[in-house]
């Protein structure tokens, strides 16, 4: 005959097994999503005018701590590698992707300038094969309820039609997930960023009159992430967040500081190498940036942000 306390342990070993008893579950969150941006390795002129520290062992270690932790996905907001067209560039990230997709994480990317640098369609081509659901003109991937819009700000090196074409289509999907009962929440991405204090790269304009309206407007979109600029970067715009997340291995770029072109919330957060967990909470989104310890031994939690969604009334 079983006692009581037989019976207890019986109970917690069958919840176990069930899953119940898991940090996620029980504190209402759901499997993570990471973000990465400008992962390239720096070109040779970088590492003559520009600060470097081992950003190629950077980058290997952002994507084996991004296996170890096994997100539902990895999305990679462009400039992938230095130059999209010539495959020796490709060797090491070839690497790095195929052991995401032996371990069951499917990878995604937005198009950046160095994919297409020097030989546009060429680059185009090579990272089409890379990232075979990128889509040039804008495509949207759902994980957990979260949708995922990834849009090309490439306008120099787009043709007028498929400037429009992405226009339309960014409007049409972004009014059609905020009428999905499914989707929960909206994030943006593309490889330029609309606000930054960058003194190598400047804010885009055209993103800012592109993307950000439909972004602000909407009732679900709760985050708007880019690189391009090679730092952590947070502004608030409008009651929406913005976050520059190019810490993937490029080489760092100074900020101007005392002369903010924007105010960055994220002032004294400023890691050299990092990339984001977005994990859904019944509501909310918690965003955490992962970064690389100083010492190269490994990552941390460096900021965790919670962002709660604001359903608006159209």
């Amino acid at each position: 005959m079983i006692g009581p306390w037989c019976k207890f342990c019986l109970a917690i070993i069958w919840i176990s097994a069930l899953g119940y008893a898991s940090p996620v579950l029980a504190q209402n969150c759901n499997p993570s999503i990471a973000f990465a941006s400008d992962t390239q390795a720096p070109l040779w002129i970088e590492k003559i005018i520009r600060k470097t520290n081992h950003n190629e062992k950077a980058t290997e270690l952002i994507f084996k701590d991004i296996v170890e932790r096994h997100p539902a996905s990895l999305f990679i907001l462009g400039d992938v590698v230095s130059l999209g067209c010539e495959d020796s560039k490709w060797k090491r990230m070839d690497v790095y992707l195929q052991r995401c997709r032996q371990n069951d994480i499917p990878v995604y990317a937005a198009l950046g300038n160095h994919e297409l640098m020097l030989n546009a369609s060429k680059g185009a081509g090579k990272f089409q094969i890379r990232f075979p659901l990128h889509k040039p003109t804008g495509y949207v991937e759902v994980i957990d309820s979260v949708a995922i819009v990834l849009l090309n700000s490439n306008f120099g090196k787009m043709n007028g039609p498929d400037i429009v074409k992405q226009d339309a289509w960014y409007a049409r999907t972004i009014h059609k997930l905020d009428s999905d009962a499914a989707i929960k929440m909206i994030v943006v991405g593309c490889h330029h960023s609309p606000y930054t204090n960058s003194k190598v790269v400047k804010p885009s304009v055209l993103v800012q009159q592109k993307f950000v309206p439909a972004f602000i407007q909407s009732a679900k979109c709760v985050l708007f992430l880019s690189g391009h600029s090679h730092n952590f970067e947070q502004f608030n715009m409008q009651g929406k967040s913005f976050f520059v997340i190019g810490g993937g291995g490029g080489p760092h770029q100074p900020l101007y500081t005392n002369k903010e072109i924007t105010h960055d919330v994220a002032a004294g957060y400023k890691p050299m190498f990092h990339y984001l967990e977005l994990t859904r909470c019944r509501d909310s989104l918690k965003v955490v940036s992962r970064q690389l310890k100083a010492n190269f031994s490994g990552f941390i939690d460096g900021s965790t942000f919670f962002i709660r969604a604001k359903l608006q009334n159209h």
